[in-house]
């Protein structure tokens, strides 16, 4: 009887220790997928426990601060680059059995003892990456084929996709929002809503004086003069901050000098220009702009030769127009700004409406002729620069070839401003036209100008 007894009793311990060993072989057998369900699980239980106060609105809501480090278990599986670069280092080997550490919960609640804003502990971020990863590599060898995503595509995503953009915002009724006889509104009152204004318009204006005196009996010679130059310039530029841009400046330049040495005339235009610019730019890529300018330009009075009435130029006489279609790249900095644009399609138009030009020539015009048309390609640059506060340049270069022939300028400006009022300027203009007609007095291609004043300055 005492034999029967020992065996029954040996036989319930063996079956209790291979039963054991199942279960434990059971629970290490556990994948990651009865994990992260049994974390879900908690997840919802406690939210559901938390927030089931809501149902009473006199109980305040519990604080219940989310945990960032765990968004790579929430989103959807996804490759990432972290976990197979963690495989590899010396500390882990295939087959090495993963254990859960004691970060296992998904969210903090905040008591009255623990300071709302504290500081983010990263050594515990570190060690729940770390975790994170060993799961996320165990459900990669697993189950291949529940990963749906790349982390390589994450470069390409934008916040904001252009189909999801909405071009022209509905209309509220706030009226019906609003209850009559609430003190804090009126029920007729009406949404206001104040649309951006993509338009910014510029005027300048100037007006400087130079003299230059000297008495009949210099030693040297010479003439007293005296010079009137005036400037205005308008700009209206659009700019939608996103594809669109469109810039339009007028410019008027007027300059006067006395002639003593000319008997014919008492006064002559050492400036006179009317030019209309536009330019109209769709965003190809970064600060690259596809371009379409157009240019038009001529003067307001006549100009003539010294002690004779032979007319060199006068209104619409030239008149020129200038289209352009290219690329426009550009660069708005703080101190300066930047246009430089390669024009491959250009076509240029001059004509002289006065039959009495001596040298129609001069405008590449040909004798007997009142219009031409010359086509090639177009390079233009732009540049706005505040070297210091009070001073300023201004460069404007403009190079034309039909393959045949050369029209080059280059306008500079320098103006100092001593205050808001008073400044003084001096410009230089250079240019090029392998176009012309070459004479005994005019036996170069390249011309020059330059203008020193001082005087009055208003921008607005």
């Amino acid at each position: 009887m005492k034999r029967k007894l020992t065996i029954l009793l040996l036989l319930i311990v063996c079956f209790s220790s291979a039963q054991a060993q199942t279960l434990e072989t059971n629970e290490d057998k556990r994948t990651v997928l009865e994990f992260f369900t049994d974390t879900l699980k908690e997840l919802s239980a406690s939210y559901y426990a938390h927030y089931r106060v809501w149902e009473d609105l006199d109980i305040p809501a519990p604080k219940v601060k989310m945990n960032a480090d765990y968004h790579k278990l929430f989103m959807p599986p996804t490759y990432y680059n972290a976990p197979i670069e963690q495989a590899f280092e010396l500390d882990w080997k295939p087959g090495k059995k993963l254990t859960m550490s004691a970060v296992d919960s998904l969210y903090t609640v905040w008591t009255d003892t623990v300071p709302r804003y504290d500081l983010p502990k990263v050594g515990n971020s570190v060690e729940t990456d770390r975790w994170i990863n060993k799961i996320l590599l165990d459900a990669y060898l697993q189950h291949p084929n529940m990963i749906t995503g790349n982390e390589a595509y994450f470069a390409d995503v934008k916040v904001l996709q252009e189909a999801q953009k909405v071009a022209t915002p509905r209309k509220e009724d706030i009226k019906s929002y609003v209850q009559v006889g609430d003190n804090r509104a009126d029920a007729d009152t009406e949404l206001l809503i104040v649309k951006p204004n993509f338009w910014k318009k510029t005027a300048y204006a100037s007006l400087h004086f130079s003299q230059y005196s000297i008495s009949d009996n210099w030693y040297q010679g010479g003439e007293s003069t005296n010079a009137l130059n005036s400037e205005l310039r308008l700009t209206a530029n659009y700019d939608d901050k996103q594809k669109v841009q469109f810039e339009n400046t007028m410019e008027i330049k007027l300059g006067f000098i006395t002639a003593p040495s000319d008997t014919v005339h008492h006064y002559k235009t050492n400036a006179d220009l009317f030019r209309l610019n536009s330019k109209l730019g769709v965003k190809a890529a970064k600060n690259l702009y596809y371009t379409l300018i157009a240019q038009f330009k001529t003067q307001f009075f006549s100009n003539y030769r010294t002690n004779t009435n032979d007319l060199i130029s006068t209104f619409l006489s030239p008149a020129q127009l200038d289209l352009s279609l290219g690329l426009d790249y550009k660069l708005d900095r703080p101190k300066y700004s930047l246009s430089v644009a390669a024009l491959p399609l250009s076509y240029t138009f001059v004509y002289i409406a006065n039959d009495d030009i001596i040298n129609p020539s001069s405008f590449n015009v040909e004798p007997g002729r009142s219009t031409a048309n010359m086509y090639g390609s177009r390079i233009t640059a732009n540049l706005n620069w505040t070297i210091i506060p009070n001073l300023t340049y201004l460069s404007k270069f403009e190079y034309f070839t039909t393959y045949e022939k050369v029209i080059a300028n280059w306008e500079n400006t320098f103006e100092f401003k001593f205050n808001r009022y008073l400044s003084t300027k001096i410009f230089f203009h250079t240019r090029f036209d392998d176009g012309v007609t070459l004479t005994e007095d005019n036996d170069s291609y390249f011309q020059f100008k330059e203008n020193l004043t001082f005087g009055l300055t208003y921008t607005w």
